[in-house]
């Protein structure tokens, strides 16, 4: 039985703000959305606020807001990054980025050097934001709110959509937060080998590339971080990849949608690529700082999502997946490269996919050996 939305939203707010955030008395907590997830902005604020957070502070976009930058803007203006995502990346505990939005095909037309010139304005904010989750100084949760664009775009209902998000955050659980620790646990298993281990092959239907992980560290992401979660990933030694890598996943980034994504690596660096659909927005990406090195290797855990939607946030998480992401590292992991861009690549590892660690096999088709 469905729960009622008021119920359902109390219970997601609850586990944003004990579970996600940890809010804490004292804390400033900053929500960036838009303006189409205001009821649980609301649960949020209000559970933030009954957890003693001394200031809960919300940007709340409208409609085609950062298209209409990128029209009329001027330089001076797209340079400019904004103030209070700024003063809350530099001094607040708390982050939470409620995606909710209007149109996800917003800036698929926007010229490239106008996006160039936002994105150079962002980089400060986002280099202090890296720094401040890598040591802990910001807790930050990433997660969804339905929208009809969204369920569009994932060939749903709106309101099959809602089960949809619902359920792989376990929120029709008695107690999600119970279910989300007991993910947790059955993942660090994973983890303290992965840590034990030094190199690791993803090896699949036109893929076989190697990396180094020594040094590095794999981290159990438990839905702490993203809101739903299911992954470990760690960033590779950024000169150890070695190899061809193919993403049979259609991959979106900046409102842009590019399939059939293949890439040879040498020493680190991606030497050739190509897609399917989508040719000229690579070649694009890979004239920008820092994209033609890996910033995230990791595989996918949660089996409770079993179809492509679209969406990152949760299609990184499908169980039986792996994904590599060109451009930033995690300085959480170790990792080095530095970019504006942190683009998630996916790919199927159900139909003959394998991963090896040290010489060993520990996965196939989808599935962890042991």
């Amino acid at each position: 039985m469905r729960l009622p939305m008021n119920n359902i939203l109390q219970k997601y707010a609850a586990l944003l703000v004990h579970y996600c955030l940890r809010v804490q008395p004292g804390d400033r907590v900053f929500i960036s959305t838009t303006t189409l997830a205001e009821p649980l902005v609301r649960e949020v604020y209000r559970e933030a606020l009954d957890a003693g957070a001394a200031l809960v502070e919300c940007d709340l976009a409208f409609r085609e807001r950062e298209r209409l930058l990128l029209h009329y803007g001027s330089a001076d203006a797209l340079k400019t990054p904004p103030a209070l995502m700024k003063l809350a990346m530099e001094t607040f505990e708390c982050y939470l980025n409620i995606r909710a939005p209007h149109n996800l095909r917003e800036l698929q037309n926007a010229p490239s050097d106008r996006q160039s010139l936002r994105q150079e304005g962002l980089r400060p904010i986002n280099k202090t934001y890296f720094e401040r989750i890598a040591d802990r100084r910001l807790r930050r949760n990433l997660c969804q709110y339905p929208t009809d664009a969204a369920a569009q775009e994932a060939g749903m209902s709106l309101s099959e959509y809602e089960h949809f998000v619902f359920n792989a955050c376990k929120l029709f659980e008695e107690n999600p937060i119970e279910a989300w620790l007991q993910l947790r646990a059955e993942q660090q298993r994973i983890v303290d080998h992965l840590n034990a281990c030094s190199t690791v092959r993803y090896i699949g239907p036109n893929t076989d590339i190697a990396f180094s992980t020594a040094g590095r560290t794999w981290i159990n992401s438990d839905g702490q971080n993203n809101m739903p979660s299911g992954e470990v990933f760690t960033s590779p030694v950024e000169d150890s990849a070695q190899g061809v890598v193919h993403f049979s996943f259609p991959a979106l980034y900046q409102g842009r949608e590019v399939e059939g994504i293949t890439l040879w690596v040498k020493d680190g660096y991606i030497e050739k690529w190509e897609a399917r659909r989508g040719q000229d927005f690579l070649d694009y990406i890979f004239t920008l700082p820092g994209t033609r090195r890996f910033g995230e290797a990791a595989i996918g855990t949660n089996y409770a999502i079993r179809r492509m939607t679209k969406n990152i946030l949760f299609d990184e998480k499908i169980g039986g997946t792996i994904h590599m992401a060109i451009g930033q590292s995690y300085l959480q992991c170790g990792g080095k490269n530095e970019s504006s861009v942190h683009w998630d690549l996916i790919t199927d590892m159900t139909q003959g996919g394998e991963i090896w660690a040290d010489g060993a096999c520990i996965y196939r088709n989808g599935q962890f050996l042991q």
